[in-house]
């Protein structure tokens, strides 16, 4: 089988335990509005423009057949929306400004490509499958899980779990843990903010929860200013999570600033006009405490909560 990749990042240390090569598969049904890989939502390959890189040649316009790419003003304009031959003005541009952010991948070329940083697995490291959504590649992305598992590899998912039931049931055998984004609880606000409705969410995460697999699960929120980081969302979340399993593990994530200049290259719109600041240690631990106090009833045990901060 064969699969859209837009990225592979050797040496991941956040994406799971030990060193890990992380794989970020093409496509996501989401829609956040605050998307950290906003190159990985489309699931066929598109165009990037790297302006810093342009030397103005003019080749690429020179080649457009469809006026995808025009000289406008002294500027380089990319229009996505219209039928170009991609591929071909991007192997056109002499300075590597023009290019596709996807590499198709053989489901056994991908497992050879990760097998590159074995030597660096025994150590409790392993292979992670991000995105995008990699779910949304469900048969790629179980057969790649499949070939990593013959081969000794452990195994680890991101993902939204907006899925259906049969096709999760399916990719478990091959998936040692999961790593999984409860982003908002309130499902119109879910809604507002990915374009997607929660409740298949929260219903695969309390049927696993509710399984024997429960203590591979990491339940995990992002942190978005004035969106998922409020206490009345991560209490809800909270409350949500340890009425299903007492002990599940729950990772709050701050926000991630980097995010806003890959949105210059696809051309796609971000959530903030004045990009919000990481917050600091002391703000993480005001929130820390807020999924904390918030325990299912008043006996002596809380989730095993954990602040990651990058």
């Amino acid at each position: 089988m064969k699969g859209n990749i837009f990225d592979v990042k050797r040496f991941a240390i956040h994406d799971g335990q030990g060193i890990r090569t992380t794989i970020f598969f093409k496509g996501c049904p989401l829609r956040c509005v605050w998307c950290q890989n906003p190159e990985g939502l489309e699931g066929d390959a598109q165009v990037l423009y790297m302006e810093k890189t342009c030397i103005h040649c003019g080749i690429c316009v020179k080649e457009s057949k469809a006026h995808g790419v025009e000289l406008k003003h002294g500027n380089l304009q990319i229009f996505r929306d219209r039928k170009e031959d991609w591929r071909h003005l991007a192997g056109s541009c002499p300075s590597g400004a023009l290019c596709l952010d996807t590499k198709e991948y053989t489901s056994d070329a991908l497992v050879e490509e990760a097998l590159k940083d074995k030597m660096f697995f025994r150590y409790g490291g392993g292979v992670t499958i991000s995105g995008g959504e990699p779910f949304y590649q469900s048969d790629f992305l179980i057969e790649v899980f499949q070939k990593l598992k013959e081969k000794g590899i452990h195994t680890t998912i991101e993902t939204s779990l907006f899925v259906k039931r049969e096709i999760l049931e399916k990719a478990l055998p091959y998936i040692d843990h999961l790593y999984v984004d409860i982003k908002l609880f309130d499902a119109e606000k879910h809604k507002q903010y990915t374009g997607v409705d929660n409740h298949i969410i929260l219903d695969n995460v309390a049927w696993l929860l509710h399984s024997d697999r429960k203590k591979d699960v990491t339940i995990r929120t992002p942190l978005i200013p004035g969106m998922s980081a409020t206490e009345e969302n991560i209490t809800a979340i909270s409350r949500f999570i340890t009425s299903n399993y007492k002990d599940a593990a729950y990772e709050l994530l701050n926000y991630n600033p980097l995010a806003k200049a890959k949105y210059a290259l696809t051309g796609k719109q971000y959530c903030f006009k004045e990009n919000p600041e990481l917050y600091t240690s002391k703000q993480m631990e005001e929130f820390y405490t807020m999924a904390k106090k918030r325990w299912y009833n008043k006996s002596n045990y809380c989730m095993n909560y954990k602040i990651k901060i990058q």
